[in-house]
């Protein structure tokens, strides 16, 4: 008995009760304790009755609910609106007879009750004819349900309830077919939650509060009258102020944009989805075609100014060096679809992150833009130029940093390809280019410091400048902009004084080159092309300007072959290698020509041409002929294709071909018609080729075994021949092969462009 009794006292003395209050052993410890271990022992105790109490009223709640359904279950169904109105009494009643308002609202029938009201609802509406309205949405618009929830929603009683709330109104919209924003007991409950949303950044309701936000933009959408609703004077606060005020909430630079910011490296976050989201709102916005939304969201909300603000801020974020071909090759980037992985990009080159964020804003800039009705997209699109290209790009571009200058040559490149949107491309196109249409002066070229100092970087001391400037000019010329190639060259080009104001006499007929075909017979540009090789408005051409008073010309056929031949024939043959080699003749220059030139009309086609070409007669041909600045560098360039490295040739070459594509009649005449007399003083695109190739015989004498070096380059070139001994005179090989080429290029782009105008002629 003793072991039993020592063991059994061990245990109480041991035991995990043995110090929890009312056990044995502490009793005997509060005799010996005192007072303040019973007033501990009673504190505890109250705590513990409440959270019984607590819990014995959740596990009745929960009760409650499971017997009301199955009471609804059992009993047999009663009339819509009666159980409509049941379900809002039960939702009255509640604040009527609880006490204790610190319960969430998860844990009442609330929730219950309000999707059940949804139901019928919508159950009254589908079984009513289309627009008609039944007692229970008359019982919603009579009793002001909407403004109720709004109260209880706007002190958030029960917790949660604002939820609760936000996520009513939008099922009711988004489920209910008729139209209900035109009653005032719905709109102006909403226009009371929408200054509701945004209050509070990051709040646990912004989930909810952008889709309520979208499902309203949507609406809006559907209906454009209907904003009237929710616009105010500029003294009151306006609600579409609120509509976008969740998404510019995002903050600055250092916040989500408009991709997926990722909570990991691996997924993207919550708050990421939610930024789409407003921004998809705001799209629907702008789109509105009332004028007094557009005035609305430019003048009265910081719309505009969030999005220059953020684009600015991202460009200041980008780090100032980057390779031009990490830029130029970053795959294309849609706002709202940029998941990424921050380890791996940071293993490809530093700055990508920073990059892609950077053209993810634009990107949605631009499709805002385009979306947007015309005075919006307009407004917004002067306010790109003028509080980001003006004061954040154009310093960088006029700097004297070469490393600066060629990332932000790069950048630029990059926005222009990227640019979609009409009104956004002409102001960025003011901003590059001006706004000047009168023809071009020697002494004028400086008045615009940026277009000047862009131009002069394409005769850049850097090659890497030079060839990245060529590469920018080259996409420019290529949007779909009429001022672009008025600026940069119609406009010296519109009196045609360049030419000689006398007859010109027949010239002699060229004899064919070795190389040279039977064009008409090609089986591309036959007498009997496809419908599709026909390009529609190719009558861009005629009346053709070599068909001008000014001098005679023969048949067309006769004509297209003098010119072909002139280009062909221009490069003599000791300095010719193409043919030494299989695959390489002018004939496969003439099926992407094809292509270009009818792209290229395609683009041209809704541009006001009319009355070109300019009638002789009608010319100022006593004006000084300037080709302009941007044509005297390419022509300055090309004079020196000899001796410039063989990437800046290839470039120069390319600018040069694809304005010798452009469907305009004194591009053509000027750039592509050997036979056009010249004034005095002045030079073109054939008359510049003519002066290289005088230079290049006179070279050949002094360079022993020219042709054969001159196969060897061309052979490695193209990877025909491996990489061996350094070949004197590299830089003069390689410029020749070049311009063999772009002879042949020229050929074909003119024979393309005659066919199109004899196919489409009557």
């Amino acid at each position: 008995m003793y072991r039993d009794d020592q063991a059994l006292s061990w245990d109480k003395r041991h035991s995990p009760l043995a110090d929890m209050p009312g056990s044995v052993h502490e009793s005997s410890n509060l005799d010996r304790g005192g007072g303040n271990r019973k007033k501990k022992i009673e504190e505890f105790s109250r705590s513990s009755r409440e959270k019984l109490v607590q819990s014995k009223n959740k596990m009745f709640s929960k009760f409650t609910s499971i017997l009301q359904h199955a009471v609804e279950a059992l009993a047999p169904s009663l009339p819509l609106q009666e159980d409509f109105v049941y379900h809002w009494k039960a939702i009255t009643h509640y604040y009527i007879e609880t006490s204790d308002d610190k319960a969430p609202v998860t844990d009442t029938n609330i929730p219950s009750h309000l999707e059940q009201m949804l139901d019928i609802l919508t159950q009254e509406e589908q079984e009513r004819e289309s627009g008609e309205t039944g007692p229970c949405m008359e019982y919603l618009l009579h009793h002001k349900i909407l403004e109720t929830l709004y109260t209880l929603g706007k002190a958030d009683c029960p917790p949660g309830m604002k939820q609760q709330v936000l996520s009513f109104y939008t099922k009711l919209l988004g489920r209910i077919r008729q139209p209900l924003l035109p009653h005032i007991n719905v709109h102006r409950p909403v226009q009371k939650l929408i200054r509701l949303c945004g209050e509070v950044l990051a709040a646990p309701t912004e989930n909810e509060e952008i889709q309520f936000l979208c499902i309203v933009c949507a609406k809006l959408k559907q209906d454009p009258y209907l904003v009237n609703f929710f616009l105010e004077n500029k003294a009151k606060r306006p609600e579409v102020r609120s509509l976008g005020a969740p998404e510019g909430a995002r903050g600055g630079p250092a916040s989500p944009d408009t991709g997926q910011p990722p909570a990991t490296p691996e997924e993207p976050s919550p708050d990421g989805r939610i930024v789409v989201k407003a921004c998809e709102g705001l799209m629907l916005l702008v789109s509105l075609p009332e004028p007094a939304a557009a005035k609305c969201l430019t003048e009265n909300t910081d719309l505009v100014a969030l999005l220059t603000d953020r684009l600015s801020g991202f460009y200041k974020a980008l780090p100032l060096s980057m390779d031009p071909l990490d830029i130029e090759t970053v795959e294309s980037v849609n706002w709202g679809l940029d998941v990424y992985n921050l380890k791996e990009e940071a293993a490809i080159f530093a700055g990508k992150r920073a990059l892609i964020s950077f053209l993810s804003w634009l990107d949605y800039c631009d499709q805002l833009i385009k979306e947007a009705q015309k005075s919006a997209a307009a407004v917004m699109a002067r306010a790109v130029r003028e509080s980001f290209f003006v004061p954040v790009m154009e310093p960088q571009l006029m700097q004297t940093s070469e490393v600066g200058i060629l990332t932000s040559t790069a950048l630029l490149n990059r926005i222009i390809r990227q640019v979609t949107s009409d009104a956004l491309l002409q102001e960025m196109v003011y901003f590059l280019l001006g706004e000047d249409r009168d023809a071009e002066t020697p002494a004028g070229v400086t008045r615009n410091p940026l277009r000047h100092r862009l131009v002069e970087h394409c005769d850049h001391l850097s090659d890497e400048i030079s060839i990245m400037t060529l590469r920018l000019f080259e996409q420019l010329i290529q949007k779909p902009s009429q001022h672009i190639l008025h600026s940069l060259l119609l406009r010296s080009l519109e009196e045609r004084n360049y030419l000689e104001n006398k007859p010109q006499e027949e010239p002699l007929e060229n004899g064919l080159a070795h190389d040279a075909v039977d064009l008409e017979e090609d089986p591309l540009f036959g007498d009997d092309p496809s419908s599709d090789g026909r390009l529609s408005g190719s009558d861009w051409l005629s009346p053709s300007p070599s068909q001008s008073p000014d001098h005679g010309k023969a048949d067309g056929k006769t004509e297209v072959h003098k010119i072909v031949n002139s280009f062909l024939c221009l490069v003599p043959d000791e300095a010719k290698s193409s043919y030494h080699v299989e695959g390489t003749g002018y004939d496969t220059y003439l099926r992407d020509a094809h292509r270009q030139f009818r792209d290229y009309c395609g683009v041209c086609h809704r541009w006001d041409w009319r009355g070109i070409p300019k009638p002789l007669e009608k010319c100022d041909l006593d004006r000084a002929f300037f080709e302009g600045h941007f044509l005297k560098v390419l022509f300055d360039r090309m004079g020196r294709i000899l001796d410039q490295p063989y990437e800046v040739n290839l470039q120069v070459t390319s600018v040069l071909s694809k304005l010798c594509l452009l469907p305009h009649p004194h591009m053509h005449e000027y750039l592509l018609d050997p036979y056009i007399n010249l004034a005095p003083g002045c030079r073109s695109l054939f008359s510049v080729i003519v002066r290289v190739v005088g230079d290049l015989m006179l070279r050949i004498q002094r360079i022993p075994d020219f042709t054969p070096k001159l196969l060897l380059v061309r052979k490695r070139l193209l990877g025909l021949e491996p990489e061996g001994v350094n070949v004197d005179h590299m830089t003069l090989l390689e410029g020749v092969i070049v311009l063999e080429e772009f002879c042949k290029e020229l050929a074909a782009i003119a024979f393309v462009k005659f066919h199109a105008t004899a196919t489409s002629s009557p």
